[in-house]
C-alpha cells in the first residue's frame, strides 16, 4: 500500500482504492493518505473511530461489475462498519464521548450525517462486539438461519468458513434455537478445535485434509437439514449430496470464487434438489433489519448466559488495514477480523 501521509503526519488518515484488482487485491490496489476533514454541518457528527471491520464482502465493491452494492470509487476512501467517539456534534440526540456504530470505516476520523450512526452501550460490551456478534454479523447469523432456512428443532445444520465471523455466530445460534447437531469446517487443525472445544459444534473437520464430501458425511452419516454457505464451490457441492428431504440451503457467501478471473463451474449435482424437494436461496442482510430488534434482544441474553460468545482477530493500526482485509481472503482469522485505530 502506497503511504502518502509523510508531508501531514499529524492529519487523520484513510484508505483509498487506486485501482480495481484483477483476481487477488494486492497492496498496491490501495494507498494511505492524510484527509481533509469537512466541517460539521447541521444534523451531523464528527467520529473518531476505534475499530473497523473488514470483511469479505468488500472484494466484491472493489469491482467496477454491477452488484447489489456500489463500487467503491477510485481515488476516494472505501467505506465499511466501524465504532467510534463522537468528538463534535451538531445533531440532536449525539454527544461529545458518545460510542457510536456507522459505516465510515477505513478512516481515522469521519463526519457524517447523524441519522447514519447508532449510539451503542460502550460498557455493556467491547466496541468491536458491535461489529461481530452484536452488530450485522450476528444478524446475517440469525436472518440466514431463521428466515431464509427456516431453522426447526431438531434440524442437523452444517456452516462452512465456520471459524469466520458469521460461521462461528451461525453454529452458536442454530445450536440456541434448537438443532440437534452442528457440523462446521474449517481450513486448519486449530481452527477445528476452537469450534469444537470453545463454540460448541457437535463436529468440525479440516477442508483441507481431505474431500469436503466425504468429511461431511462422516460428521453427518444421516445427512443434513440446512447448510449455511460461506463458501460456495465444492462445499456446496457436498452439501446439497448431503440435503435430507426438504432441506434448505441459505446462501451467505462464496469466499472461494471471489477472486476468480473465470467463472467457478456450479455444483454438478443440482438435480438432487428435485429428489429431495430441497431449497437453495442467497440472501443480504440488509433485506432484514426488520429483525434487529428481535435478534439483538436474544443476543444480549445469549452473551451474558454464554450461550453466545466470540473470538476476534485484531491488527493494530489503519496503516496495516489492507493487511488485514487481505488476511480475511486469505482465511488468516479466527472470528471476526477487526482493525484496531
Amino acid at each position: 500500500m502506497t503511504d502518502s501521509t509523510a508531508a501531514r503526519p499529524d492529519a487523520p488518515r484513510e484508505v483509498r482504492l487506486v485501482s480495481r484488482p484483477v483476481g487477488w487485491p494486492t497492496p498496491l490496489d490501495f494507498e494511505l493518505v492524510a484527509s481533509e476533514v469537512p466541517d460539521v454541518d447541521e444534523g451531523q457528527i464528527r467520529v473518531r473511530n476505534v475499530v473497523m471491520s473488514v470483511d469479505p464482502y468488500m472484494r466484491g465493491r472493489m469491482s467496477a461489475a454491477k452488484s447489489y452494492a456500489a463500487p467503491f470509487e477510485l481515488g476516494e476512501a472505501m467505506s465499511g462498519g466501524a465504532v467510534g467517539v463522537v468528538e463534535e456534534s451538531r445533531a440532536e440526540g449525539f454527544a461529545p464521548g458518545d460510542h457510536v456504530l456507522h459505516g465510515f470505516g477505513w478512516r481515522e476520523v469521519a463526519v457524517l450525517d447523524a441519522s447514519g450512526a447508532r449510539v451503542i452501550d460502550g460498557e455493556a460490551a467491547p466496541a468491536s462486539a458491535y461489529l461481530g456478534v452484536l452488530g450485522m454479523t450476528g444478524l446475517t447469523a440469525y436472518a440466514g438461519l431463521t428466515r431464509i432456512a427456516d431453522i426447526r428443532e431438531g434440524d442437523v445444520v452444517f456452516v462452512s468458513g465456520a471459524a469466520g465471523a458469521v460461521g462461528g455466530a451461525v453454529g452458536q445460534i442454530a445450536k440456541a434455537l434448537g438443532a440437534s447437531r452442528v457440523i462446521g469446517s474449517a481450513g486448519s487443525p486449530e481452527k477445528v478445535r476452537h469450534l469444537v472445544e470453545d463454540l460448541g459444534f457437535d463436529a468440525a473437520f479440516d477442508y483441507k485434509a481431505g474431500r469436503v464430501s466425504a468429511q461431511l458425511r462422516e460428521a453427518a452419516p444421516d445427512g443434513i437439514d440446512v447448510y449455511f454457505d460461506n463458501v460456495g464451490g465444492g462445499h456446496l457441492e457436498a452439501a446439497i449430496g448431503s440435503l435430507r428431504l426438504n432441506g434448505r440451503v441459505a446462501v451467505c457467501g462464496m469466499i472461494s470464487v471471489y477472486n476468480d478471473t473465470e467463472p467457478a463451474p456450479g455444483p454438478r449435482n443440482l438435480a438432487r434438489l428435485i429428489q429431495t424437494r430441497g431449497r437453495i436461496q442467497g440472501f443480504l442482510v440488509g433485506d432484514h433489519y426488520d429483525l434487529a430488534g428481535e435478534y439483538f434482544g436474544q443476543a444480549a441474553g445469549w452473551l451474558a448466559d454464554g450461550t453466545l460468545t466470540s473470538r476476534e482477530t485484531f491488527v493494530d493500526g489503519i496503516e496495516n488495514a489492507v493487511d488485514g482485509f487481505l488476511g480475511v481472503l486469505k482465511g488468516e482469522n479466527t472470528g471476526k477480523m477487526v482493525v484496531r485505530l
